[in-house]
């Protein structure tokens, strides 16, 4: 039997327009590929949309999607992610499988102090899950669990967590993989990586979801996976190409014709640009770079996006030396050497306006009476009156 493992959709997670499209095409591509290569289901395992309460133009294209599937006698079967849940924990997963379009494989069972996941059976195997949850508060919940007996089936494990062999020496909360009940395949999702340590599967998202993601992905992805003999295929979602354009930028006076005549040097058409600038400004400040200009230069060239990263451009700062004993004046002390240095009408508002935000809330005091007490000072710091 073979299947489709997919994670992270985060559909509607992209501001602009053009990459959300590029979002919901590579999704439509990963179910015409499910569709074409007649798999018996499809497993997705978290973070189908990028927030909660999604537009209701990304759940109609959702909807429609999975709709094909079902048309196509494909099952599919889900599991939450961090991003699904509200709030108050609701999901809008559980519209879609009351809709009848997919099944939630989380199916747990209390047992005295311990927690056994049943299972959700289909055909020869045997599905199990346990959903993401914020801040990684699933983790230490999952290194209890146990799996209900399934004797010959082939059993998945579907999980929206961090295993500790793809994280490494990161400081992020994991579980490792000893901890987990045995399975014959770990579906896994929530770290946006292409990763395969023996069974245990990150599919990567099925298209990147922020700039860092496009950098190191440039695409999508999901896995096939075949139950006997064992084999994984993995599939590459390409809609766009991506290049990567790095600038060190020194003076940004000169930055803007700099820029426009790097990009003028390069085929950009239909593609997704990723601007890097970087280096040390020693005329100008970041500011002073047009990148109006340069976006509709993209835009002339035929550039599909353009994103750009200004992270690793650094500024001349104004350096304050200051000698002083009593340490609790160190912050006065610093605004008042550098209102000398760079003297304004306002400097007799900042000591103040830092008092004021320096209030603090009262233990029995509600939100809404601390808001307005401190807009109320700091209406009367700033000398305005309101009608």
């Amino acid at each position: 039997m073979r299947f489709a493992h997919l994670a992270d959709c985060h559909l509607g997670g992209w501001r602009q327009p053009e990459l959300q499209e590029i979002n919901l095409e590579s999704f439509k591509k990963a179910i015409d590929i499910c569709i074409k290569e007649r798999v018996s289901f499809a497993l997705i395992t978290g973070d189908l949309f990028d927030s909660a309460y999604p537009p209701i133009e990304i759940l109609e294209e959702a909807f429609f999607q999975l709709k094909r599937l079902k048309d196509s006698g494909i099952s599919c079967y889900i599991i939450a992610g961090s991003h699904d849940y509200s709030a108050s924990g609701k999901t809008f997963l559980s519209v879609l499988e009351k809709a009848g379009f997919c099944k939630n494989v989380f199916q747990p069972e209390e047992r005295g102090n311990q927690l056994y996941l049943n299972p959700v059976l289909h055909e020869n195997i045997a599905l199990y899950g346990y959903p993401g949850k914020k801040s990684g508060m699933e983790v230490q919940e999952i290194k209890g669990i146990k799996l209900q007996e399934a004797p010959g089936l082939f059993k998945v494990f579907a999980l929206h967590t961090c295993i500790q062999g793809a994280i490494g020496s990161l400081p992020i909360d994991s579980v490792k993989e000893s901890e987990l009940p045995k399975a014959d395949y770990y579906a896994l999702g929530h770290l946006h990586i292409d990763y395969q340590d023996g069974r245990f599967v990150y599919a990567g998202p099925t298209f990147p979801n922020n700039f860092q993601e496009l950098e190191e992905l440039n695409h999508g992805s999901f896995y096939l996976v075949e139950t006997s003999p064992f084999r994984l295929e993995r599939v590459e979602l390409k809609i766009k190409s991506v290049e990567i354009v790095d600038i060190e930028i020194i003076n940004a006076l000169t930055a803007t014709d700099k820029i426009i005549l790097e990009l003028s040097k390069r085929e950009l058409k239909d593609k997704i640009l990723l601007l890097k600038l970087s280096g040390k400004l020693t005329q100008g400040k970041t500011s002073d770079i047009n990148f109006l200009a340069v976006e509709n230069f993209a835009k002339d060239k035929g550039i599909y996006a353009l994103l750009k990263s200004t992270s690793k451009l650094e500024t001349q700062e104004s350096q304050v030396e200051i000698e002083i004993e009593d340490m609790d004046k160190l912050e006065e002390e610093i605004i008042k050497k550098y209102s000398l240095s760079n003297p304004s009408k306002f400097d007799s508002l900042i000591m103040p306006l830092v008092n004021s935000l320096s209030m603090e809330k009262q233990e029995d005091e509600t939100s809404s009476t601390f808001s307005g007490r401190l807009f109320s000072d700091l209406y009367k710091t700033l000398n305005i009156k309101l009608e």
